[in-house]
């Protein structure tokens, strides 16, 4: 990662986005492993189907992990200031989902110089699942 330069950035610049593979039952039990999530309407498909889902579907909170991904594979952990998500869509099996992030802010705080992303995941028809935005210090 080479490091990325407050005046090198633009308003409209963009993150390379991060694409990744389709979503299946494997990727939901290990990210409810990992997590601690075990809420039975991510993998349990009876218990979907009794809340009235076709079939279980993506925690939320794993859309904003590969936000977080997307993010810290352009800087350093640590130069994370703020970062929080909307959910809007619900990410289900078999979506290939896009992560991808645009420069809409530049400024200072305190001295630090900062920028403002809007941050969002698209599933393969291009229909947003998360939206949010993320604070950086460069």
């Amino acid at each position: 990662m080479s490091p990325i330069h407050f005046d090198d950035i633009q308003p409209g610049d963009t993150l390379p986005p991060l694409t990744l593979p389709p979503v299946n039952r494997t990727m939901l039990a290990l990210f409810a492993g990992a997590s601690g999530d075990h809420n039975a309407v991510h993998i349990d498909i009876d218990y979907a189907r009794e809340a009235g889902m076709p079939d279980v579907f993506a925690h939320g909170m794993l859309s904003m992990a590969w936000l977080g991904r997307l993010l810290t594979q352009w800087v350093d952990q640590r130069q994370l200031r703020q970062f929080g998500v909307r959910f809007v869509g619900i990410t289900h099996l078999g979506h290939q989902i896009t992560c991808t992030a645009r420069v809409v802010e530049k400024f200072k705080v305190d001295g630090e110089s900062r920028v403002r992303l809007e941050v969002q995941t698209s599933n393969q028809y291009g229909e947003p699942r998360v939206v949010g935005d993320a604070v950086v210090a460069l």
